[in-house]
């Protein structure tokens, strides 16, 4: 187990105000990994083009390569292999506490329809193997949130539902509506007493804005969702999603006044491709105090690792709940478990664009060796995508993903101005006309490293490594400090540490003093105007747990791009 976390799994989950509590009423935040892919296969997940972006479609292109009986067989092994124990066990040893469970309800639905006076009927088989990630999540200590991904009829209109006409459905056909309803009634009767499951999503990123005319319909169908919960469960969480991929709470103005929708409630957002800063989120930081409600940063991912040091840095310093989309896909960098890419898998990819059609034998070999290379044992295990979420050392952390706290707490600017021709006072950006668009709240000197930019980017969809024109660096003058909170790694509690910097002194020396957790650990000198790395200071023996590492500018002024912390061995 890594730094203890898996202890605080125990009881069921509740809102308490702004914060969740343990069954021992014991605060938590939950910290998760996604199963995307699993229950609702997603097209890019696979390297597939939009001809198979979503499951109905990648289920006919198999069908139609080796028949119905043999694609039957390939989906049985798929959703047994996907997810194994051997998955869940490995998450938890990360330091994880939490998964969350993607659900489309046309996987569990039985194609015969509505049974017993409009009752929905389901594939027993099929809701086992919910049964049992669950059983494995409860022996290994992981709180469970059961997502409905796609629901009947599709509740956003894309491809991420399983839409077969790109409309959402769920909205517009009375028919989905009620089997959206009765199975969320299934589902909360189902797990009423599995105080592993954490809670409930009710629909993931409903009605992108070009389906606003929909908007007022989402609040009334929550409610009845909630009713038909409470009629059979009335312990487990409500976790409830915002319109135009989970970012607009407008709908919830009125859902936490005269009559509250519930009292046990998580609201939830999703966080792509933009700033890692508090300016991005401030929005539902307001709405977190003004509704005294838990949030829950409840989708985010698909960027780098070094976004993923400052993002996810960001929501535990923000007290917010979050889960990383996602634990495993095809030929990944920023996924912790990649699935190695079958030889030939490219003939799939231009049959789906109207190419070649591969033979029965060859797609049934391609198909096969997918199934083999998707067992955790046989992925490329990515570990170093589990440090960057958990901030876990060895890592690198960009300079610019100091504290998100607050100044006194996580940084702190010395007053005046810098040498006389060096620069302008660092420590407001701002006033230096210095603005990025990143962090401008905190006031802190941020510019890039050499590009002519204007403007921070953070939109790095396919894990790529920033280039070097987007990188930023942080200005530091004499006095000024920055603080990085990172954990030690509980698997060798006597691992020493260093630390190694990217430094430039501004002008011709500068110097920056480190202490660790309150221990001063020495100096770095900055010699001349070169971009230089520096190493290692070091840390000594860093034990399990919190720790923070704080740089002061102790002389000069100096930019840095990023720190690494790095494990040294001993002679």
């Amino acid at each position: 187990m890594s730094y203890g976390r898996n202890s605080e799994v125990t009881g069921f989950v509740r809102a308490d105000g702004r914060k969740l509590r343990n069954g021992a009423g014991e605060e938590l935040l939950l910290r998760g990994v996604g199963f995307g892919s699993w229950l609702l296969p997603e097209g890019y997940m696979w390297k597939f083009p939009k001809e198979g972006d979503r499951p109905r479609r990648i289920e006919a292109m198999i069908e139609r390569l080796i028949g119905k009986e043999k694609a039957e067989q390939f989906w049985d092994s798929y959703y047994n292999r996907y997810v194994a124990e051997a998955d869940i066990a490995r998450i938890a040893e990360e330091g994880f506490n939490s998964v969350r469970l993607p659900i489309n309800a046309r996987f569990l639905l039985d194609e015969r329809g509505a049974a017993n006076g409009g009752i929905p009927a389901y594939r027993e088989e099929r809701v086992g193997l919910i049964d049992r990630v669950i059983d494995w999540c409860r022996r290994h200590r992981l709180y469970v949130i059961l997502d409905l991904h796609g629901a009947p009829g599709g509740q956003t209109g894309a491809n991420i539902d399983d839409s077969e006409f790109d409309r959402p459905e769920l909205f517009t056909v009375e028919a989905n509506w009620r089997q959206t309803v009765e199975l969320w009634r299934m589902l909360a009767d189902r797990y009423k007493d599995e105080w592993i499951v954490a809670g409930y999503d009710l629909l993931n990123e409903p009605l992108p804005e070009w389906f606003s005319s929909l908007y007022g319909r989402v609040m009334p169908l929550y409610r009845e969702i909630v009713r038909a919960i409470r009629e059979v469960d009335r312990r487990h969480m409500i976790i409830l999603e915002g319109v135009h991929w989970s970012t607009d709470w407008s709908i919830f103005a009125e859902a936490f006044g005269d009559e509250p929708l519930d009292d046990n409630v998580l609201l939830q957002f999703h966080k792509y491709w933009n700033n890692p800063d508090t300016e991005s989120i401030d929005r539902y930081l307001q709405l977190r105090d003004k509704w005294n409600v838990p949030i829950f940063m409840g989708e985010g991912g698909e960027n780098n690792k070094d976004w993923y040091t400052g993002a996810f840095r960001l929501f535990e310093d923000q007290e917010i709940s979050w889960n990383f989309w996602t634990w495993k896909k095809l030929s990944a960098t920023n996924s912790p478990c990649s699935i190695r890419t079958p030889e030939g898998w490219g003939l799939l990819v231009d049959y789906l664009q109207g190419g070649f059609k591969p033979s029965a034998e060859t797609a049934e070999r391609i198909l096969g060796s997918y199934l083999d290379n998707m067992r955790l044992a046989d992925c490329e295990y990515r570990p170093e995508v589990a440090r960057s979420l958990l901030r876990r050392a060895p890592v690198r952390i960009p300079a610019v993903f100091y504290g998100y706290k607050g100044e006194g707490v996580s940084f702190g600017c010395a007053s005046g101005e810098s040498e006389a021709g060096v620069g302008a006072r660092v420590g407001s950006g701002a006033e230096q006309g210095i603005d990025v668009g990143f962090r401008t709240g905190d006031r802190t000197a941020i510019r890039f490293v050499d590009s002519e930019r204007t403007t921070a980017t953070f939109a790095h969809g396919g894990g790529e490594e920033w280039e070097p024109d987007q990188w930023l660096c942080l200005e530091l003058s004499a006095g000024d400090w920055f603080v990085y909170d990172f954990i030690g790694d509980d698997r060798d509690p006597q691992a020493e540490l260093a630390v190694r910097l990217k430094l430039q002194a501004v002008g011709e020396t500068g110097k920056l003093a480190a202490e660790l957790d309150g221990r001063a650990l020495g100096c770095v000198d900055a010699q001349g105007e070169e971009w230089r790395t520096y190493g290692e200071v070091d840390l000594g023996a860093v034990g399990p747990g919190d720790h923070s590492l704080k740089l002061r500018c102790a002389e000069g002024s100096l930019r840095l791009i990023w720190l690494e912390l790095l494990s040294i061995a001993r002679q």
